[in-house]
């Protein structure tokens, strides 16, 4: 296990600078031979981009908007996004580097979004869209307290900002959480 709490571990907002690694690890967690190692892989319902540059600089830029990194000496181990999106904190673009999932580090990183949102936003719901058919990663936000709320959206088919659909039945699920700012960390 990583020690989340480890002095050399850093967690801090993302900068522009760093929208050339965060792209690069993102895709090495979700697509391609390289995100096999990990259990995040989408290499099997998706090929081509799983984040745009100008998005995630958008994302960088806006209000309400971090995208948080941890990394250590220098490496970008793993990153995040949360915003506000209404009246509810929105999670996504969580990426862990393959080698390094199912070491403790994602739950640390989701804790400290769920606390941006519910302590410096005073949000009290958390929500994500996870794609239906990754059923082991539904499960993972299940076991951290999300519930899957039957409402369902849209893959952008045909936008190859987003990927290369290698299925014609993908659609993401809502799942949410409440928050409540004294139990999250």
């Amino acid at each position: 296990m990583i020690d989340p709490s480890h002095e050399t571990l850093a967690l801090r907002a993302a900068t522009p600078a760093d929208v050339p690694a965060l792209v690069d690890l993102v895709t090495r967690c979700y697509r391609g031979d390289a995100s096999r190692v990990g259990w995040t892989t989408e290499a099997d319902l998706l090929d081509g981009n799983r984040i745009d540059p100008d998005i995630l600089r958008n994302d960088i830029a806006r209000p309400f908007s971090q995208v948080l990194v941890a990394e250590r000496e220098g490496n970008l181990l793993a990153c995040a996004h949360v915003c506000r999106e209404g009246n509810a904190g929105y999670f996504g673009m969580f990426s862990v580097d393959p080698g390094l999932q199912r070491a403790g580090l994602g739950s640390h990183l989701l804790s400290r979004c769920e606390w941006i949102a519910a302590t410096e936003w005073q949000l009290s719901m958390m929500r994500m869209t996870v794609i239906e058919q990754r059923a082991e990663l539904i499960a993972y936000y299940q076991r951290r307290g999300y519930r899957r709320t039957g409402i369902f959206k849209p893959f952008p088919y045909g936008d190859p900002r987003f990927g290369l659909p290698r299925r014609d039945d993908l659609r993401f699920e809502v799942l949410e959480k409440e928050l409540q700012p004294e139990a999250v960390a």
